[in-house]
Parts: C-alpha cells; structure tokens; sequence
C-alpha cells in the first residue's frame, strides 16, 4: 500500500484482523476488506478434512459384500432351479399356458428373488449404527468422571464416525508441553553471563505454594482468552496494590519476607497470582546494587558483567509481544517520546545516577517497581491517553525524587533533588501539584495510592513470554505499556523509560527466536535483542573471539544442560549493537522485503538471518512447566494396555528425557537407547548398531517381549534422516522393539510425518494429541485425533475428532468409553447380520417347495414389518447400554483393552460363524413345522405361522444370550418386540378381509393360535435352534475362559474375594513379563 507521501507500507499478517480479535495500543484502524466471501481463509483451506473411517466400519464394508455375494448365489440357485421346474413340466393344468422360454423365466426369476431375498442386505444397519453412535455420544458427553470443574468443560465429541475406534488404540502420539504439563511456564533460575542463580528462596516459595494448595478460593485462577479477552473464572485476585507513593521511591530495608514478594506480584496471563511472584536471587540482586553504590566502581571484568545483567533483564522486558492492560482500562497507549542524549559507558550512566543523587537499588525491586500508583493511574485514565515527554537533557530527571524515606533516626545519604522543569510537559507535568502535596503528606498519600492504584494485567501469546517478564519485573524491570512504536518501561532508579521499538522479527518455526530491535534508552544505540531456542543462539553466538565471551559461553552451556536434567525449559538471550550504516543498509533491503508481494516470507526469513549473526550471548532462563495431575497414572495405564507411547517434542533432550521419567513414560530399569547424528550415513549406521544392541540385549536373558525395556530417544536432525524413504524401514524395525520412543527438538511437520509413517507402514490404529497450533497437522493426521483445550487457544480443538481438558481424562476415554463403544457396535453389527441372514434363509428353504416361484409363506405386511418394527429397536438398546465389563474394572485391569485392539470381538472367523449359526437356525425353525404340518390340508400362511412365531422368539431370546448386561430396559422392549407382534397378527386376522388381495389372511392366525401345536412346534424349535449356541459357550466359559469372561466372574464376588482375585491376577500378569532389574544407557 503507497501512502499520499510516496512512502511504501507492505500489508501481511500482522496487520490482519481476525473475527474475535481484540484492538489494542490503537487509537484508530484504517482498513481494507480482504479475503472475504470465497476467498477467506476457511473457504481457501476448505477442502474438506480428511474422512476417518474407523476400522470396524472397513470390516463392516467387506462383509456386506460377502452378503451380497451371498444373495446373488441364492438367486443365482433360485433362478437356476425355476428353469429346470419349468423344463419339467409339460403343459400343467395350473399354469396359464406362457410361450416364455424356461431359460428366459429363469432370467425373469433371478431378479423377482432379488426383491424377495433383498433384506439379506442389511441396509438398515447403518442407520442403526448412526442411531447408536448418537447415544454413545451422548453418554460419553455426560460422563461427570470427565467433567472440568474449572474450566467448566467436558468431553466434545466432533465426530461421530469414529467412536468405536477409541477401542482399538496401538500407538498413541502425544505433545508434551500443555499436554502432558500444564503450560504454565514459571521462572525457576536464570544464568547470565556465565553465572548461574539458582533462586532457592523462589524455589522454595513454590514448593510452599504448592503444599499449601494451589487450588484455594483466596488464590483463585484467572485465565484469559487471546480470542475473547473474556474471563474463565469467577473471581480473580488483586495483588498489585502498591505501599508507596511516587514522591516516596527509595531505598528500602531488605525486611521484606517473601510472602510479601509473592503478595505483591500480578498475575500473568497464564498463571495464579502467587505462582507468577518471583522471589528475586541475593546474590543477583546484590550485583545490582552495586550499581548505586557511591563506595567504589565496579572493576572492569566486573563493569562488563552487570552490563549484561542490565541487558539481559532489559531484553526479557521488551523481547517480547505481552500487552499491557488494566481491568478498567484495557487499552493502554503510549506516546513518542523526545529523543534523550546518548549516554556511552557503564561509567557515564553510573555518574549521571550519583549526579542526579538517585536512589540506591532497592533490596525489595518489588516495592520499586509496584510503587507506580499515580504513574499506573495515567497510563489507564480514561479518555486520555498515557503520555510522557522527558527532557532533553541528560542532567534532567525523569521524575521528581528525593532522597529516601528513612526512619527516624536514620541520617539521610543523598541530599533531595530540586523539582525540574522536566514536569512541566506532558501527563506528568500536570500534575505537579498532585505529586507536590503528595510530598507533604507521604502517610495520606500512600494510604491513597494503595487503595486507588490498579494492577498491571500481562497477556501474552504464549506462557513462557508471560513467565519472562514476570521475572523481569520481580528486578524491577516492569513493563508499563507498549505501542507499536515505542515500549514504556520502569527501570530501576531511572523510572519510566520510553524505548523506541523500530522493528519486531516475530518467532518463526525454522528460526526457532525472536528479535526486537530498539534505540537503547540510554545509549542511543541501534541494539539488537533476541531470545530463542537454546541451540539455535548459541550457535550464532559462536563467532565471538574474546576470551570473556567464549568463557560465558562455555559457562552456559554447562548450565543449559543442568536445567535440561532438572526438566527446566531452557530459553537463551542474547543482542547485538549496531552501527548506525550497518542498520541503515539493512532496514533499506528489510523495507524492500516488507513491501514485496513475491516471495514476501522467505525475503523476510532471509533478512531476520542476516541480522541475527555474531550475536553477543547473554544468559538464559530455566522455566519450570509442571506435570499435569495423574499424567503418569495415565500413562502407566495406557502402557499396559498394549499401547506404544511416543513423545513427540520440541524440546531438548534432555528436557524430554527428564519429563519422561517423572511421567513414568521412562522407568528406572529401561533401556535407553540415543540417536544423535549428523548425516544421513552416520544415521544409517547408528539405527544398525541400535538393532544389534537390542538383540545383544535380549541374548543375554532379558524377556521374551524384548519391546518392554526398551526406549529410543531421537532428536529432530536424526529424526529427518531417518524419515526419509532410504532409513524408513530400518527406523520403524528399531521402534518395533521399543516400548517408547521420544523425538526432540522435532518440528510440527515431523510430527505429522512420523505419525503417517507408523499408521501407513505398520497398518496399526494410532491417536494423536495435543494443544496447540503446532500439532493439528498431527492430529489430523492420525486415525483418532484428540485436542486439548489448554493455554494455546482453540485450534487443535477444532481439528481434533474429541476434545478434552486434561490428559489425565484420555485413561477412561479410552480404557473405558473405547472399550465400550468397540464391544458394542461389533457384536450389534453380527447380531444384524445374523438376525437378517436367518430369515431370509427361510424364504429360500420355501423356494425349493414351491418350484422357485418366488412365492413366500408370510404375510406380505408381516415380511415388511419383521426387520422394520418387530426386531429393529431391542438392537439399538443392545448397542448403547450393553455392558460386558463394569468401568471400574476396565481401570483396574487396563489388560482388558488388548480385546479390542486384537478385533476379538469382529474377526472373519466370528463373522463366518454367526452366518453358519443362522443357516442351522433356519433350517431347524422351517423344517420343524414342515414335518409336524406334513401331510396335512393347511393353507399357506397357516403353515408361516409357526415359522414366524418361531424366528421372532429365536431372533429375541439370541440377543439375550449374547447380552452382557441384562436391565429391565431390556426385558421390557423384548417383552415388547414380542407381544407387539402378536398383537399384529391377531388384529390383522380379525380385521383384514380383502387388504392383501388376491390373498386373504382372515382368521388364518386366530385359528392357528389356538391350536396345541402351534406353541408345541414355537417351543421345541426355539429350544432345539439356540442349544448348540448355549452349549459352545458354556463350554469356552468353563474350560478356557477369555480375560474378559474371568472379569466379569470376578464382579460377581464379594469385596474381600474381589480385591484378592484382583491382587492375584495383578502378580500373574507381572510374572508373565518381569522387568528387567538393571540401568542400562546407550550414548
């Protein structure tokens, strides 16, 4: 877009505004509709997701093939047969004389048994399946077990095709950060340059924190949404309230307790109140104090160490995309400021604060920092922006101060500055006046302020930007405000500076940092700040030739890697200065890549590159990210039933391994095995040496099941070689004989890649998981995707198939609900095809009796309503409410679940068993009446009769066989099913006269019902069709019962016999696979 002036502005991303956006720093917005109708991103991308068909649903396609295989031999048989009758017959005096040829009859006739024998295809069942899924859904939905109170969300079923499949689980793809871990980044330790403060009085503050019960209602969660800005709790907690008054910044006693610290904090965007306080490290703090002491300078060693504590706390402030709000006022704007005069050295800004008798740094920053009120109050009025214009002049204040308020007693150590005449622009200088009484009459004032003061509310994009300047502030670098011009911060004894904020190079997945580039406040400097992965910086820091540097470095990196041990996210900060040439011939070809419309983001990429070099290190932050509650339960769960675990992270190594033995997804006894290579040859041979070292392993006397001690620890470049199509095969051999695998520093593309490679490669079932942005190209890769609704916004629910709230819900998910959902749908599909199969085999035995005319011996109303009314709904109840195994003992013994991951209860075999089970059945229920009516002068539907009376209460009482659980809601509509057919057929003899002409089916059932026989013939075959089903299973129950059949003998104990039929199942399934008891670690 090209402004009035010439002056070329190039529209991208960042100048978007989405649907639920929030505006802030922004007085006005000029804007243009773009990508609106078809053209928007929804419409664009809307190709439609991939279809998921669940597995049972594929078993389910094949076999109504064989049913209609099936169908076509039995008219194929009939048509066939009809013929030769035909050929048979010379001129029979039943017959209307036909010319038709026998042969051309037979054509005619394999398409009339196609209508008659059409019922064979089980068209309903889908739709009954649809009808079940809907209830599976809705219980599912409604499970309390699955409930978050706090979130006050439950379980979203988003798709409903694919229920059934939660039951057949083999490899489960899991993000760790807010998936396994809460996502609620806290700042635990830092180092900076090259010396390491471990903050144990922070650490032991949350320890405390935690003891005490995070969950209290003084200590209440605010969270926000990004989307919304809307609260997600109740009640919030105010803990900004600021003590000190602004004519009344001094020096303060270090009495301080660290309640008081953790009391005065305000709470980040994604954490509690009392989590976000940061108890600042002595002897940091102590090293900042030097800077105000008028004993001594610093030495020069010692100079070039707190210039880079000052730069590192000063990148966390503006390194960084945090808004700044307040609750009555949640749009925050600041100014440009005048530009001051440039100060060039440690030495220059230390004289000018002795200069202008600054105070000391304070022993509590907190207090420093907090003890803003007034300057809080002008920087969220209410139709007026927060506006502040310093002085030219170095010699000038920022702010009118005076010496410290000492107690009585106490002598003073600077004498009181002069007010300036820096006040007399801008919001402060307006209120001189204010701060003028305010100086008069400290106790009035202070009490004021810390009633009327507002807290500083921080939303950031991520919690690890929240965490930061949290920390930050706990120095006392507070973040005030930030425009897209320009960041207002408080620095210590200096107080608000307005730093001009030229450039912002946001986080990008290939470059794995940020940047911010800024005039430095004080020095005048063009200054580079970025932060980023720790790999990534230290790399571009590598160029550094003097020895301080390399020895920071050196330093560092030993540091990084103690975090990564601890399970600390590590976080590296490092800058650059700039000439002023150097910054100029770069902004010219930033700007040309800024307006370009070619090639736009990679000309960007090209030009963060080229100014992220010879990077100057700084330090780095060690960011605890806790465990989410009952993650290890969950996962030791999952293990043992039989599903493969991978971690697939972003995260160090080290990171990933130590978050893996606290989530027990790494025990003690397991074999680790690492792949870290640097080529595609190196990688080759690594994965061979791997596989020799497993089968050396299982030599040695290790299980039969060599995958239960195994676990491979892959990093992202070996991670890319292997995925390629040359290293495939020997990559997914080594993971076959892994128990867990955890791939780190991988990027959401190989995330999706891994997952496609084990479902398409292995032919296995596979879930994905995670929360964020990042992993729904993972998600949607897999058969079940599973999103989180955690800190990282909405989209990996809205590509997710379920979505949940915790990790720790996935157990009963699946374990449970999976189970369920599986054994339901399968055994309410063979029971279909069963059900359909053997009543449709007697119209065929009938064909053979009456010369394959394609006549029946029912009921034309009767053959319709048969599947549609009479035996359509007890299947439906069987599908949703059956149960073979209570909930409580699918969590007790997670071995249940491998019953459906071996499809036991849908194979071929129990598929081609049920359709023998209802040939026998049918002829057992067609030839009995035959032979009891033979030779006898009944009609035809007299002898159907019987027939149908029979196959309904086969059809009915086969279902109760197979039910696991028995309710009066099941007794009640098979009772039901069964008197509503008979209250049909009566009505229907009684009342139908000439409704089914030419036949006419008036009192045929009246009269066969009140026969002796008819209910003689309904009982025997009833008994004599479902016999040898009772017997076979009485049989397999008795001499070798399944795991699930011993389950449910074992709910029928008492407590004290269950808990020790339990106990001894629990030590017989040890047995089978003990662990290996020996550490072993392959480097």
């Amino acid at each position: 877009m090209e402004h009035p002036g010439k002056v070329r502005v190039g529209l991208h991303s960042e100048n978007l505004l989405l649907r639920s956006c929030t505006v802030r720093n922004t007085e006005t917005v000029i804007g243009i509709v773009v990508y609106a109708g078809h053209e928007t991103k929804a419409m664009q991308n809307n190709s439609g997701p991939r279809y998921k068909r669940s597995k049972l649903e594929c078993r389910l396609n094949m076999d109504v093939l064989w049913c209609v295989v099936l169908l076509l031999l039995m008219c194929l048989v009939a048509a066939v047969g009809h013929g030769f009758w035909l050929s048979e017959l010379h001129n029979p005096i039943f017959m209307i004389p036909d010319d038709t040829h026998p042969a051309l009859a037979a054509f005619y006739m394999f398409w009339t048994m196609i209508i008659v024998l059409q019922v064979l295809i089980p068209i309903s069942l889908y739709v009954s399946i649809e009808i079940v899924k809907l209830g599976q859904v809705y219980f599912i939905q409604n499970d309390l077990d699955l409930y978050n109170p706090v979130l006050d969300t439950g379980v979203q079923c988003r798709a409903l095709n694919i229920t059934e499949d939660l039951g057949q689980i083999q490899y489960l793809f899991s993000d760790k950060t807010g998936t396994l871990t809460e996502n609620r980044m806290l700042f635990r330790r830092c180092t900076v340059a090259g010396t390491e403060y471990p903050h144990h009085e922070n650490g032991i503050s949350l320890e405390r924190y935690e003891e005490q019960g995070c969950g209290d209602a003084d200590h209440s969660l605010t969270l926000r949404s990004r989307t919304s800005g809307k609260s997600l709790s109740c009640k919030s907690l105010s803990c900004n309230r600021s003590s000190v008054s602004l004519n009344t910044l001094t020096a303060e006693s270090d009495t301080h307790s660290v309640h008081d610290t953790l009391r005065r904090h305000t709470p980040g965007a994604f954490s509690s109140t009392m989590e976000c306080a940061v108890v600042p490290d002595p002897q940091l703090q102590a090293k900042l104090n030097t800077l105000s002491s008028p004993m001594r300078s610093p030495f020069r060693q010692e100079a070039a160490e707190i210039s880079h504590i000052l730069d590192f706390f000063l990148a966390l402030t503006v390194c960084n995309t945090v808004v700044v709000s307040s609750p009555t006022q949640p749009r925050h704007v600041v100014q440009m400021p005048m530009v001051r005069t440039p100060l060039r050295s440690l030495e220059e800004m230390k004289a000018m604060f002795q200069k202008l008798s600054l105070p000391r740094f304070p022993s509590s920053p907190n207090r420093n920092t907090d003890a803003l009120p007034s300057l809080t109050k002008k920087l969220f009025t209410r139709g007026r922006p927060a506006s502040y214009f310093p002085n030219s002049s170095p010699q000038t204040p920022i702010k009118t101060l005076q010496s410290p308020t000492i107690p009585s007693g106490t002598p003073s150590d600077t004498p009181p500055a002069p007010v300036t005449p820096a006040l007399s622009s801008g919001a402060w200088g307006e209120d001189r006046d204010d701060i003028q009484k305010a100086k008069d009459n400290s106790a009035e004032s202070e009490s004021d302020d810390e009633d009327e003061a507002e807290e500083l509310l921080y939303e950031a994009e991520s919690p690890d930007e929240a965490a930061l300047v949290q920390a930050a502030k706990a120095y006392g670098y507070t973040l005030l405000g930030r425009s897209p011009e320009q960041v207002l911060v408080a620095v210590p004894g200096t107080g608000p500076l307005s730093i001009a904020l030229l450039h912002v190079l946001p986080f990008h997945s290939a470059r794995k940092r940020m940047s911010v580039v800024v005039r430095h406040p004080l020095t005048g400097e063009v200054v580079v700040y970025t932060k980023g992965a720790d790999n990534v910086i230290m790399e571009l820091a590598e160029a550094a030739e003097d020895g301080f540097s390399r020895e920071i470095m050196e330093r560092t990196q030993r540091h990084l890697d103690q975090y990564a041990r601890e399970g600390l996210r590590t976080l590296c900060v490092a800058k650059k200065v700039l000439e002023e040439q150097e910054y100029k011939a770069w902004l010219k070809r930033h700007e040309y890549a800024e307006t370009s419309i070619e090639n736009r983001e990679e000309l960007l990429l090209e030009s963060a590159e080229r100014l992220e070099t010879n990077l100057t290190l700084l330090g780095a932050s060690g960011i605890v990210d806790r465990l989410q509650e009952e993650v290890p339960e969950t996962i030791e769960a999952l293990q043992e039933a039989g599903i493969k675990v991978w971690v697939l992270t972003g995260d160090k190594q080290e990171t990933a391994i130590n978050i893996a033995f606290a989530c027990k997804l790494i025990r003690p006894t397991d074999h680790i095995l690492m792949a870290n290579c640097d080529s595609k040859e190196t990688c080759e041979a690594r994965l061979q040496e791997l596989q020799h070292e497993i089968r050396q392993v299982t030599k040695e006397g290790t299980p039969e099941d060599d995958s239960s001690d195994s676990v491979l620890v892959i990093d992202g470049r070996t991670l890319d070689y292997a995925l390629q199509k040359e290293l495939q095969g020997s990559f997914l051999d080594l993971t076959c004989c892994c128990r867990s695998v955890i791939c780190c520093r991988s990027t959401p593309l190989q995330k999706s890649q891994v997952v496609q490679l084990v479902r398409d490669k292995l032919k296995v079932m596979t879930l994905a998981i995670g929360d964020g942005a990042n992993d729904v190209s993972m998600i949607q890769m897999a058969d079940v995707g599973i999103g989180i609704s955690g800190q990282e916004g909405m989209q990996a629910v809205m590509s997710s198939d379920f979505a949940i709230s915790r990790f720790k819900f996935l157990r009963k998910l699946i374990l449970v609900h999976g189970h369920w959902c599986y054994a339901r749908l399968a055994n309410m599909i063979l029971y279909f095809f069963y059900k359909n199969v053997m009543y449709v085999n007697l119209l065929f035995w009938y064909q053979f009796f009456c010369g394959f005319s394609g006549n029946t011996m029912t009921n034309s109303w009767v053959l319709i309503f048969f599947n549609l009314l009479f035996t359509s709904v007890p299947p439906i109840i069987y599908g949703v409410l059956d149960k073979d195994v209570s909930g409580e003992m699918l969590l007790e013994v997670p071995d249940l679940y491998k019953y459906g991951q071996n499809s036991e209860a849908y194979l071929p075999s129990t598929f081609w068993l049920n359709i023998l089970d209802a040939f026998y059945q049918s002829l057992v229920c067609f030839f009995i009446p035959y032979f009891a009516y033979a030779g006898s002068d009944i009609g035809v539907f007299f002898f159907g009769s019987p027939i149908n009376g029979s196959a309904l209460l086969i059809i009915l009482l086969h279902q109760l066989i197979e039910s696991r659980t028995v309710t009066w809601i099941h007794a009640a509509l098979l009772l039901f099913s069964a008197l509503f057919y008979y209250a049909f057929v009566l009505l229907l003899s009684i009342m139908c006269v000439t409704c089914n002409s030419p036949t006419n089916p008036y009192g045929i059932e009246t009269k066969v019902m009140s026969e002796p026989l008819y209910y003689l013939i309904c009982g025997f075959t009833t008994v004599l069709a479902l016999l040898p089903r009772i017997l076979v299973r009485a049989f397999c129950n008795t001499i070798c019962p399944s795991d699930l059949v011993r389950a449910q003998k074992m709910e029928r104990l008492s407590a004290q016999d269950y808990s020790m039929s339990l106990r001894q199942w629990k030590e017989n399934k040890a047995k089978d696979c003990p662990p290996d008891t020996s550490l072993r670690t392959s480097v």
